[in-house]
């Protein structure tokens, strides 16, 4: 290992999000931020208190095994450890509880005893979901086969497409007129679809494109959404804008994709992390069969757990590891009550670090980029979930999130018979006709933005199969154009480019295996690509640079050499080894000509390493 760097950006990071995260609350944006003496004092203060982890071993649970919320329920209900005549009298939670190995006899028979109902077994994650009386709950966190047990929580929705994402500029290039998800599965987690709805029949035919529909959620709903969220999510990324009058307008990224309806949230829009996980099972199970790419997840929870630990998190790390691109919506807490901008509000399971965490940005509807702004709502980085030692002290991820970001401000989408968002709202409708399977509708939001990037990672794998997830993150984010004025922790690489993305995808060689050495050529071509796009007549330079969890590095060798943070079973921040506030290039598996950045930047507009640093 080589080319060591002391990180600032570690500094930035924990300073900021223990400074606003921890009740000062709020940053400007959109601006360098000149620091008083005072104001550095206190950042020094706080990072001292509150160092950064170290990450540079495995991924396995860290700290204290019980989740912080539930260790709260457990020390201010007073019950002892065991179970027995007072567990009938105290109050029942829902928990999961992640397993380090099969349970033994003793263990066994607890979880099978009176005092636990199981609610299901979520077998490819080795984890299950109970409902038992606090006391029984801490015993069972006590049992050395236990990993770590946290509350259930709940999952809610975080709530002229085709010119400004570049898919329009995509589809115009020599032999690209094809590319429209054909064949890739894309499993979508949210409400549930409107199977009727013209939108999501094969195109040039009556068939559909809904290969799957499986409700979670126990509701037995399996073809409706009545609360409409899903069915606007599935149009974003696949409808084909069919009844529209004008389906090139209002088709979505991939229009030919199969959709698989995992319906994960009831009909008032609530789910729990157990129907979540349970979809995702059933994912890992059944990928094969429907040639499930990518997963979208336009939802999320309160991320309290490090990802480490939070189980939802560790259930898409195995499907990332499996080949599955999962994209999950940051969360629309970006500004507080009084309107102003907050930072460290990241959803999970957005706070994964394999996942593709995707923030909003506001078009104002029109399709050049150079009026575009990051959503007022849309959530911020760093992540602020944590892990607590033996000691007490918290230990924060913080991961500069979200990775890319994309229109999600007022997109108009298919909208689902009678449902309950339009009902509550009706000017949320936007093409009301006398044919409900054709009638369209307005929602703006992360997860709205959300799909946007999952039917762009279906393109890219329809354009080429080989590629990884880690490779799909990798040439999104390097194509990406940084919003000026914008910094990391808003935008992350910026805002995806898919005209871009493609023509690198297209350029990757489809024979790349982990096995591959180190450095060799990435690319089917010795013709240097063109770094620059053009959308809408306006041309601009791609960001050129990827995020590696605590930092971001850049150099022509990301998409000229073969780096091993490529293949399958890792992360892009594997390369990037970070110990006492020190940054550390792996060169075992990062060639050389990778640059590692200083600060955490605020965009020029140009590039990753041309704006000027942010808390630096």
């Amino acid at each position: 290992m080589d080319r060591i760097r002391r990180s600032p950006v570690i500094a930035c990071l924990t300073s900021i999000a223990l400074l606003i995260c921890l009740c000062v609350g709020v940053l400007p944006t959109r601006r360098t931020h000149a620091q008083s003496d005072r104001a550095v004092a206190e950042l020094k203060t706080i990072q001292n208190e509150n160092p950064a982890p170290d990450w540079s071993t495995d991924d396995s649970n860290q700290g204290e095994k019980i989740s912080p919320d539930l260790r709260d329920q457990l020390d201010s209900s007073g019950v002892g450890d065991g179970f027995g005549t007072m567990a009938s009298k105290e109050p029942v939670v829902r928990a999961i509880v992640q397993l380090n190995q099969q349970p033994g006899g003793k263990l066994n028979g607890l979880l099978n005893s009176t005092s636990v109902s199981e609610k299901g077994r979520f077998y490819n994650f080795n984890a299950r979901s109970v409902a038992a009386p606090l006391s029984v709950i801490r015993e069972i966190a006590s049992f050395k086969e236990v990993k770590y047990i946290s509350l259930d929580r709940d999952v809610q929705l975080l709530g002229h497409v085709e010119k400004t994402t570049g898919a329009e500029a995509m589809r115009q290039q020599s032999g690209n007129s094809g590319l429209n998800g054909t064949g890739i599965g894309i499993a979508v987690l949210d409400s549930g679809i409107y199977n009727a709805h013209l939108a999501f029949n094969t195109s040039g035919n009556a068939s559909s494109r809904i290969v799957a529909n499986v409700d979670f959620t126990g509701e037995g709903i399996t073809q409706a959404d009545p609360f409409g969220h899903g069915t606007h999510v599935a149009g974003l990324m696949g409808g084909n804008g069919a009844g529209t009058g004008v389906p090139s307008t209002y088709q979505g990224i991939a229009p030919n994709a199969n959709l698989l309806n995992l319906r994960v949230l009831n009909a008032q829009g609530k789910g729990t992390t157990s129907s979540l996980l349970s979809a995702l099972d059933w994912v890992m199970t059944n990928r094969a069969t429907y040639n499930i790419r990518v997963v979208n997840m336009s939802l999320g929870a309160l991320s309290i757990d490090s990802y480490r630990n939070d189980p939802a998190c560790r259930a898409v790390r195995r499907l990332v590891d499996a080949g599955i691109v999962v994209v999950a919506a940051a969360g629309n807490n970006g500004k507080n009550s009084l309107g102003q901008n907050i930072y460290g509000s990241i959803h999970s399971p957005g706070n994964e670090p394999s996942a593709i965490t995707v923030g909003a940005v506001n078009t104002y509807a029109t399709d050049e980029r150079s009026d575009d702004t990051i959503a007022t709502y849309s959530s911020r980085g760093p992540t602020r979930s944590y892990w607590t030692d033996t000691q007490g002290v918290k230990h924060y991820d913080n991961l500069i999130k979200p990775d890319v970001v994309a229109p999600g401000n007022k997109l108009i989408s298919a909208e689902a018979q009678g449902n309950l968002l339009v009902t509550a709202n009706p000017q949320l409708d936007a093409t009301k006709t006398a044919v409900e399977q054709k009638d369209m509708m307005f929602l703006s939001g992360t997860s709205m933005a959300t799909p946007i990037v999952a039917g762009a990672a279906a393109l890219l794998l329809q354009a080429n199969p080989s590629l990884t997830p880690n490779m799909v993150k990798t040439i999104l984010m390097y194509t990406a154009l940084p919003l000026a004025r914008f910094n990391m922790l808003e935008q992350g690489a910026g805002e995806v480019n898919i005209e871009g993305a493609m023509r690198l995808a297209k350029a990757v060689r489809t024979d790349l295996t982990n096995s591959t050495a180190l450095g060799s050529p990435l690319l089917n071509t010795n013709t240097p690509l063109v770094t620059q796009s053009t959308i809408a007549a306006q041309t601009f330079n791609w960001g050129r640079g990827i995020i590696t969890n605590y930092t971001y590095v850049t150099g022509a060798n990301l998409i000229t050499q073969y780096q091993k943070i490529y293949g399958l079973g890792g992360l892009l921040g594997d390369g990037i080894l970070l110990s006492n506030s020190m940054l550390l290039v792996d060169t075992t598996i990062m060639s050389s000509g990778i640059l590692l950045g200083d600060n955490i930047l605020v965009s020029s507009g140009m590039g990753l390493g041309d704006g000027s640093p942010f808390l630096a």
